[in-house]
């Protein structure tokens, strides 16, 4: 009988977990074939569990709390709550996105099972919980995978059976449910990092663990395993709120309905409050690709899906809520191995067959305040749609039909949307939607201030295919943390407390981060907060506002107390802030 699953155990598992999944990394890369072969399901799950168990609480804070039953189950809870969202913010690839929910769920079935009072439910509890939150991230689940490894475990664990051995028959099982593993001779890499981290698990709670098997020692198939396993069957799913689908309700080698040829895996963190929101956003990017995963809950998600055009994917999220921390990777093909998929290889067939770029073939339209940004922007190769200098409200009042106009006069078969402020994404998202619909590719770059439009079209190469010019802008984009320097037109409550007017605030990420009196005070603040993460670039625009001598202090700043980091000033002669701050 095992020892209860406490909040000692959970700690326990997380340092066996972790050096068990170091130990077959490399064995799990090398027969990744599903669903991509791209060879990182090992360095995902490695990296996602070492994440979430750097967030362990110390033990102090699981001890003797309000919420702790006498024997101690929901500290137990706490532990892997803490665990399982540090998983969701630093979940890799489409493994450790379902990794990030397996973790949620054990969470959550831990927590429905402290009530009961019964020790001998939690490891049961928490492997369900697991199982069924796995199988509600995943779009389309598919049968051979770590979903059905997880499934089995639960169910044995249910029963009073052993679930690391009921995962190890099904794990050697899988290549007889995906016939993707099957002509690899492989079984599922998730599969076997799931069954790496349930043996891991079962230590962890005192029990004895067997001699490992071929497919769990190797990753190679098991003849005779897998033929014995498929003569007992799995496990009998146990009642949950969603029945895991019938392999028999699925493409035979797990390949999404409509054939496509993914190029880009897209992930993002997307902050949103609204689960129907998110709802919408799973139904839109659905049809977009495939091994889609969507989990998360209370104001976070996470999203990973493998798409053909990335823009359109991040554009669902701006619909839904706010994502940030977006990563674009290129996904191999089978072009890849054989060297024609790099840039001035053959084209995607959503670019049209071998359509060279040409004047007027591709177009960059982006939303400034001021002349002096503005200015940068062409200089950059941009079409500006901008305020005049005098109405700084006049960029976040602007309208879809103004957008649209403006990506029409461009004449360009092809455009990306450059909207520099958060509260006009979901208008450049209607505009995009629009000028499809009249035959123009349009993707929204989710640049949320004017710094980061600026280190977009910093790497922007209108001769490059627009997938990879939008995947390279929107990342540029993304690796560029923004400030700002203004003061307060009235007194008002702020993130760092109250402003009075003629107040300086000093802004990071667009959440007011402090208060101050003078410009240079706060601006050299703001400056070493944002560098105290790192950086390579500092980039500052000058208000028209700005005192005297502002830019020549902060560069001197930065020459003496970060050494590597170069420092651009720019002349922005914007009214709404002295000074915005760029860090890359």
């Amino acid at each position: 009988m095992p020892q209860p699953l406490d909040a000692a155990a959970v700690r326990r598992w997380c340092a066996l977990g972790r050096e068990a999944l170091r130990a077959h990394c490399a064995r799990m890369d090398a027969i990744n074939v599903f669903p991509v072969a791209d060879g990182d399901t090992g360095t995902n799950l490695c990296l996602t569990f070492e994440a979430a168990c750097e967030a362990l609480p110390d033990r102090d804070a699981t001890a003797g709390g309000a919420d702790e039953t006498a024997d101690g189950g929901t500290s137990a809870g706490a532990v892997l709550r803490a665990v399982a969202r540090a998983a969701l913010l630093a979940a890799r690839g489409n493994s450790g996105a379902i990794l990030a929910e397996y973790l949620r769920g054990m969470a959550q079935g831990l927590a429905e099972a402290a009530g009961d009072g019964d020790p001998a439910q939690r490891l049961p509890a928490a492997l369900r919980g697991g199982a069924y939150a796995a199988y509600a991230a995943v779009a389309h689940p598919v049968e051979g995978t770590m979903l059905t490894v997880a499934e089995a475990a639960a169910a044995a664990a249910e029963a009073g059976d052993d679930p690391v051995a009921a995962a190890r028959r099904t794990l050697d099982a899988t290549p007889d449910r995906l016939a993707a593993l099957a002509r690899a001779g492989v079984v599922d890499a998730g599969g076997l990092g799931l069954t790496v981290l349930l043996t891991a698990l079962w230590a962890a709670l005192g029990e004895r663990i067997p001699d490992e098997g071929p497919a769990a020692a190797t990753g190679a198939v098991s003849t005779t395993g897998a033929a014995s396993a498929a003569a007992a069957g799995p496990a009998a799913p146990a009642a949950s709120p969603v029945a895991p689908p019938s392999p028999a309700a699925l493409p035979a080698d797990g390949s999404p309905q409509a054939p496509f040829r993914p190029e880009f895996e897209v992930m993002y963190l997307l902050a949103a409050e609204d689960p129907a929101a998110v709802d919408a956003l799973r139904a839109r990017l659905d049809p977009l690709g495939d091994s889609l995963v969507v989990g998360g809950g209370e104001g976070l998600w996470s999203v990973h899906v493998h798409v053909a055009d990335a823009g359109a994917a991040v554009e669902a999220g701006l619909a839904a809520g706010r994502p940030h921390r977006i990563r674009i990777t290129h996904l191999p093909t089978a072009g890849d191995a054989a060297g024609d998929a790099a840039p001035g290889g053959p084209r995607c067939a959503a670019d049209g067959p071998g359509r060279p770029p040409g004047p007027g073939a591709r177009a960059v339209v982006a939303v400034v305040p001021g002349e002096g940004l503005a200015t940068l922007c062409r200089q950059a190769g941009a079409v500006v749609l901008s305020a005049a200098e005098d109405d700084a409200e006049a960029v976040a009042g602007l309208d879809e039909g103004a957008l649209v106009a403006a990506v029409r006069a461009t004449g360009a078969d092809e455009v990306a949307l450059l909207p520099n402020d958060s509260g006009l994404h979901p208008v450049a998202a209607r505009a995009a939607d629009a000028v499809r619909a009249a035959g123009i590719r349009c993707a929204v770059i989710p640049t949320r201030a004017a710094v980061q439009g600026l280190a977009a079209l910093a790497v922007h190469q209108p001769d490059r295919r627009f997938d990879e010019d939008v995947v390279t802008m929107t990342s540029a984009a993304g690796a560029t943390r923004y400030g700002e320097v203004t003061v307060a037109e009235r007194r008002s409550w702020t993130s760092a407390g109250i402003c009075q007017q003629g107040d300086v605030l000093g802004l990071v990420d667009g959440d007011v981060a402090l208060i101050g009196s003078g410009t240079g005070q706060v601006a050299t603040e703001v400056l070493e907060r944002m560098l105290a993460a790192g950086g390579e670039l500092v980039t500052l625009v000058l208000g028209a506002d700005a005192p005297a001598g502002l830019a020549a202090a902060l560069e001197r700043r930065v020459r003496e107390r970060h050494l590597a980091v170069d420092t651009v000033v720019h002349e922005g002669r914007q009214h709404e802030a002295q000074l915005l701050i760029g860090v890359e």
